[in-house]
């Protein structure tokens, strides 16, 4: 597929993440007004609470735009979501007869502030990336071997959706208890071992009633669609509680997204297939789709005060072992309901060397290698001040499908009444 020209020309330049070929669902407010749902278009949100409001576009659920989330519209089915894409895109095509209608309801992008683009119903975490799953085990026992059950399950845990915020809100280092190898008893404090996971999160639509199970091509038609994902974790609190039940504390300070919801229409010529399988999955796991996407991907580094920012790793969605669908059948499988908007992250991306590693524990080979950025100073970990940045783009015939940039700013930890 090529570029798709629009009416709006700053969506027909080939570096515009945003193209007629895009359309990504976000949330978004300009001064003291409520934030509602907003579509993006070349430099510019196409207000879609006004639309509605002026007849011009419509969904099954009436006031669904005039709303601070897509949720309304994720409930709807995919028939529903196609045939808005399908306005959307004819109304602001090049020739379009809507044009003098619709053009009166562009905000500049500069001008408008970005929210959460969807109430976060559930979130789940994977740990799916081969490489990754590899190299935490070189790093932690010692061996690259992956645990007995990890090529027949998308292994995953129950994440916090009230920890999960938009591109660009500060996170807190968190406290917790530390434990030194050498120590007798754990510690209280900052985590010193501060660490981010590069990540695609997967947005459910629809529902899937508790007790009922779904095929992966089910599910993957279930997938609203994507953003950027990074999970922030806190190793040094994480490696003293993970065992025997997995992250807690360590996980739960902050996951933060992307501020743009990419529709799994528009990825659609991106497909990728998932690797050849080392061992046969079970058959609930068979699926005649291919599951992942042709996604590029980068995390940058920006100390405080740095005028520029160093990129540490640059890599692909297509790295991955599981699919966002095989997660979402897996999820399903023993009876647990699933709503819209769930949220599935990947699990950690990270290819075969460490300029494609997805985290800074593999980075750092656990803080025995530590790198260095473009200002000269070095890095193990995040120290306060430091902002992270995750970037994702899929590359076509003369147009980009980007997300936004996902980022977020390290703040000193909160202190603890004595």
């Amino acid at each position: 597929m090529s570029l798709m020209k629009s009416w709006v020309t700053s969506a027909n330049s080939a570096d515009t993440p945003f193209p007629l070929n895009n359309l990504p669902y976000g949330v978004f407010s300009v001064g003291e007004e409520e934030p509602r749902c907003g579509v993006a278009i070349g430099d510019m949100v196409l207000d879609m609470a006004a639309l509605e409001a002026e007849g011009l576009i419509f969904v099954d659920d009436e006031g669904a735009f005039d709303l601070p989330c897509w949720n309304e519209v994720m409930e709807l089915p995919p028939e529903a979501w196609a045939k808005l894409r399908g306005d959307l895109t004819a109304m602001l095509a090049e020739g379009s007869d809507q044009q003098a209608a619709v053009e009166p309801h562009l905000v500049p992008l500069a001008d408008a502030t970005l929210h959460m683009p969807l109430m976060v119903s559930e979130y789940t975490d994977f740990y799916a990336g081969m490489q990754h799953a590899k190299n935490m085990g070189a790093i932690l026992r010692g061996s690259p071997d992956l645990p007995a059950n990890w090529l027949h399950i998308p292994i995953g845990y129950n994440g916090r959706a009230s920890s999960v915020v938009v591109s660009g809100t500060d996170i807190h280092r968190p406290n917790g208890q530390r434990k030194a190898p050498d120590a007798d008893m754990p510690s209280f404090g900052p985590s010193t071992r501060l660490d981010i996971e590069l990540e695609l999160g997967a947005i459910v639509g629809g529902s899937v009633p508790m007790g009922q199970t779904i095929t992966v091509d089910q599910a993957d038609a279930m997938i609203f669609g994507y953003v950027l994902l990074n999970d922030w974790s806190a190793r040094d609190i994480q490696g003293w509680e993970y065992q025997p039940l997995g992250p807690f504390q360590g996980k739960a300070f902050g996951t933060s997204i992307s501020p743009w919801i990419v529709t799994s229409a528009a990825l659609q010529p991106f497909r990728a297939p998932t690797p050849p399988r080392e061992k046969e999955l079970l058959p609930y796991l068979d699926s005649t789709i291919d599951g992942l996407y042709d996604i590029e991907l980068g995390v940058f580094m920006q100390p405080a005060g740095a005028s520029t920012a160093t990129q540490l790793t640059k890599t692909n969605y297509s790295r991955m072992y599981y699919s966002a669908a095989e997660q979402l059948a897996h999820h399903a499988i023993g009876g647990c309901g699933m709503s819209a908007g769930d949220l599935l992250g990947s699990g950690t991306i990270s290819g075969p060397t460490p300029d494609e590693y997805g985290s800074l524990l593999e980075k750092s080979w656990a803080g025995r290698e530590p790198f260095t950025l473009d200002t000269g100073e070095t890095r193990s970990f995040i120290e306060d001040g430091d902002t992270l940045t995750l970037t994702g783009a899929a590359k076509g015939d003369g147009y980009t499908i980007g997300f936004g940039s996902c980022t977020g700013t390290i703040l000193p930890a909160i202190k603890i009444p004595a």
